[in-house]
């Protein structure tokens, strides 16, 4: 799938879209996602062209490849998640359903999550 420079996450990171920025640094971007599935739901996106994680990781250079997961363990620290502990989810492709052709995590926490999968 190629990159669309039209997808919601690249006209935020251009800043056309506003959002409330809770880190950035020259690798990534994060803010709260507008529709929240728990307490707290943190978007992390990096600032490359990267349609999913397996292109992250296939074209990403090093830097911004440990740039991004510390941004995203920062973010958890600044969160105030990781003693209660988070739940890390990168949605890549069709079947996760995910919903943005950026590479991207979601951090969630601030209460017990359950299980990872609805049964059924």
């Amino acid at each position: 799938m190629a990159y669309d420079d039209g997808n919601i996450f690249a006209k935020i990171l251009r800043g056309e879209i506003p959002c409330q920025k809770l880190y950035e640094d020259e690798f990534v971007l994060a803010f709260p996602d507008i529709r929240p599935q728990a307490p707290i739901h943190v978007l992390v996106v990096p600032k490359g062209k990267y349609v999913s994680i397996a292109d992250f990781g296939a074209k990403a250079s090093p830097e911004e490849i440990t740039g991004f997961w510390r941004a995203v363990s920062h973010v958890a620290r600044q969160l105030g998640v990781e003693e209660s502990g988070y739940r890390l989810i990168c949605n890549a492709g069709p079947d996760s359903h995910q919903e943005v052709p950026h590479f991207h995590a979601h951090i969630l926490g601030g209460r017990a999550l359950g299980h990872l999968l609805a049964p059924g």
